[in-house]
């Protein structure tokens, strides 16, 4: 008996094919595993480990963002905003968190008295740099399947299916993780840290 999970994206090009002989389902095929790879990426390799550490998504890719700018790890709100491609609301909410949390804090900026950037606080930085070796390591598990060359020629025409959606413009989505849709994208509740100075 066969126990492998269900080609969901199989099944429903096969139910299409039945009703509508006349349509190319290719891309539909295509892009129906997009979807099915990046929510089974999500759900059994890239969210576990943000449950573990009590961050979100959108919580990740702002220390990520900071952490790989390089020391002294700190960005203004406009830069990470523009560079996630979200709201400004939508950030503060984000910073808001990340700041109760102890792990970014808001200082002014050094060549401009009206303006502040946000940082990566010590344990901020402990926090980004311990989640990365993991955090790559669930990737490559994830990427098991493929063998090297088969991942390298994936890159090469994702890389090429990118410059043609994108036509040349930076993509639109932050590169250190899969990022599912806003309406799949599941939310964790957050573990608590002991505050500073507490136990």
């Amino acid at each position: 008996m066969d126990t492998s999970p269900p080609d969901r994206a199989a099944v429903a090009i096969e139910q299409w094919r039945r009703e509508r002989p006349d349509l190319d389902l290719l891309p539909m095929s295509v892009l129906g595993r997009f979807a099915e790879v990046a929510h089974l990426i999500a759900r059994d390799h890239i969210n576990p480990l943000f449950a573990r550490m009590g961050l979100q998504q959108g919580e990740f890719d702002v220390l990520a963002t900071l952490r790989r700018a390089g020391a002294p790890y700190a960005l203004t709100p406009t830069v990470l905003y523009t560079a996630l491609m979200i709201s400004s609301g939508g950030m503060t909410s984000r910073l808001d968190r990340l700041a109760r949390a102890g792990l970014i804090e808001r200082q002014a900026h050094p060549e401009d008295r009206r303006a502040v950037q946000v940082a990566l606080t010590p344990e901020g930085l402990r926090l980004i740099d311990g989640m990365m070796a993991p955090h790559v390591e669930n990737q490559r598990t994830a990427l098991a399947a493929l063998s090297l060359a088969e991942q390298q020629e994936l890159n090469r025409l994702l890389t090429s299916l990118v410059a043609g959606l994108s036509g040349g413009a930076q993509p639109e989505t932050s590169p250190d993780m899969p990022t599912e849709t806003p309406s799949s994208a599941p939310h964790h509740p957050r573990t608590t840290r002991p505050r500073k100075g507490t136990t």
